[in-house]
């Protein structure tokens, strides 16, 4: 088992680049809520035809599978900072100019679905390189802390204080919740240039090296690490059976419990408030398992609570095993990401970054699937259990998959990470 765990005086300092980094992130984080809360609305206002509405979403995922290698062989070529604030700065315009089409009327499902696979595209790059950007602003030790703040802020920010304003912020105007995010796509843009790094040594690139090919050297190195390779693969069925989960969640609250839609929300917050607890949880937790263990707790654990969902026809039940799960799922996704970034030498962060986005974007539309036919097939309680299914194998391939011999961190390289300076 791969060894290695934080100590208790392993929280990142808050001040200097975390503290900037930390900041935009959230800032667009509740910005990503409006929108993503307000464009399903806005396109029922447009159409009423289920297929149209639901390309709009759809888009929102594509740019991932058909793009999201790219982005990472580009994270590894730029400065990562300036890559992230004109990424950030480009999509308040476009946003600012989506915001001033649905004032003056002209929006259009065409206009919805060109938006949303142009956001995307762009958040392919953006993230791939905050990813690669992370290590070089906290030391290694610190960036189990350093996620799990990343992750608690964005769900704060998104989940409890974004969300909610969105009736508010439509009564006010249909563009105004787009206005909004376009600001904070620019105040975020501003944070981010506003961090001093040095670039990392990397090694240099081979004479005609081609994008093709820095993306199969990220790719051989992802599948010729045994550790790496045994987190991809756990992630990959973890995210089929969180696909599995969340495409049918509202029917086995509203169908199977007779909970209505009042059902749906307190279980979706019960998993908000949950995820919330695991990233204050973690650290306590990573301190007396260590990292990789951490993780089989977390996919066990929530394998259970998945069983509860599916066998026990309560309410009560239902968001009890809700809570547990968003608290193990805060703690799986810190620490697969923690351990992805020191395993990864530091010229490769985004390409394999990548590929783990990738896989993770390309699990969840074929769990929905799967969950939808389980649900159609056998009932609304069934796609719990086919997650749980999902998550023992995902448990079972990380164990082999990360041997006692493997350190946490990568093997020395002549690649170093050069640390912020402000």
């Amino acid at each position: 088992m791969v060894s290695g765990g934080e100590s208790g005086a392993s929280a990142p300092a808050w001040r200097g680049g975390f503290g900037r980094l930390w900041s935009a992130a959230v800032l667009s984080s509740f910005g990503d809520a409006l929108r993503t809360a307000a464009l399903p609305l806005t396109a029922a206002a447009l159409t009423d035809d289920p297929l149209l509405i639901a390309s709009v979403t759809a888009c929102g995922y594509l740019p991932w599978i058909v793009f999201g290698l790219l982005g990472g062989a580009v994270a590894d070529r730029v400065d990562q900072r300036r890559a992230m604030g004109a990424v950030d700065a480009a999509r308040g315009l476009l946003m600012a100019a989506f915001a001033v089409a649905v004032a003056l009327g002209h929006a259009s499902i065409g206009l919805l679905i060109a938006l949303a696979f142009a956001l995307t595209t762009l958040q392919t790059l953006f993230d791939n390189a905050a990813t690669a950007l992370l290590p070089a602003l906290v030391p290694a030790e610190r960036l189990g802390s350093a996620n799990a703040r990343l992750m608690t802020g964005q769900r704060i920010a998104g989940g409890l204080l974004g969300t909610p304003l969105v009736p508010l912020l439509l009564a006010a105007g249909a563009a105004v919740p787009f206005g909004v995010d376009a600001v904070t796509f620019l105040a975020a843009a501003a944070l981010v240039a506003s961090l001093r790094t040095t670039a990392p040594d990397r090694t240099p690139r081979a004479a005609g090296s081609t994008l093709r090919r820095e993306i199969a050297e990220g790719l051989r190195a992802l599948r010729g690490d045994r550790a790496l390779r045994g987190l991809c693969a756990a992630s990959a069925l973890c995210n089929i059976g969180m696909g599995a989960l969340i495409a049918t969640l509202v029917l086995l609250v509203t169908d199977r419990l007779g909970a209505g839609s009042a059902g749906y929300v307190a279980a979706t917050t019960a998993y908000t408030v949950g995820a919330l607890a695991g990233g204050v949880g973690n650290r306590w937790l990573v301190a007396r398992t260590g990292p990789v263990r951490a993780v089989l707790v977390a996919g066990t654990v929530q394998t259970g609570a998945l069983v509860v969902m599916g066998a026990i026809p309560r309410l009560a039940a239902l968001i009890a095993a809700m809570a547990v799960f968003g608290f193990m799922g805060m703690v799986w996704n810190v620490n697969t990401t923690t351990l992805m970034q020191r395993r990864t030498p530091v010229d490769l962060l985004g390409r394999v970054g990548s590929a783990f986005r990738t896989v993770a974007v390309a699990g969840a539309p074929l769990g929905a699937l799967l969950g939808g036919a389980a649900a159609a097939a056998w009932g609304a309680r069934t796609p719990p259990l086919l997650a749980a299914v999902f998550f023992v194998l995902s448990v079972a391939a990380l164990i082999p998959g990360i041997p006692a011999h493997v350190p946490v961190d990568a093997p020395p390289a002549d690649a170093t990470t050069t640390r912020a300076t402000g």
